[in-house]
């Protein structure tokens, strides 16, 4: 006989909801969400894996992902705001250095 338990439908969209949080908090790894969350609601790590896999195969869009694009971008502005401000320092830099003087 087998040891399986069935999940209903809302039970596996809110793991996958909370893994999804989970990992849009950006300091953890995918492996390791889907073992805090899996241990938090009593499931199998490989049964919450298969079913992120299978909503994300059904087009489901996620509150994650999108804002992981968004941390990107605002991460891509900001370097580059970040090396414009360090060329204008490495160019007034050059200026105001001393310059030494060769005459005796």
């Amino acid at each position: 006989m087998s040891n399986r338990r069935k999940y209903d439908q809302e039970s596996r969209e809110r793991a996958v909801r909370m893994y999804l949080d989970r990992l849009g908090e950006g300091d953890i790894s995918q492996r390791a969400a889907r073992l805090e969350v899996s241990g938090l609601l009593g499931i199998n790590e490989q049964t919450l894996r298969g079913w992120v896999r299978s909503q994300v195969g059904q087009g489901a869009t996620s509150a994650a992902m999108e804002s992981m694009d968004e941390e990107n971008a605002r991460l891509r502005k900001e370097n580059a705001q970040l090396r414009r401000a360090n060329e204008i320092l490495k160019t007034a830099s050059a200026f105001s250095l001393p310059r030494s003087s060769t005459a005796n």
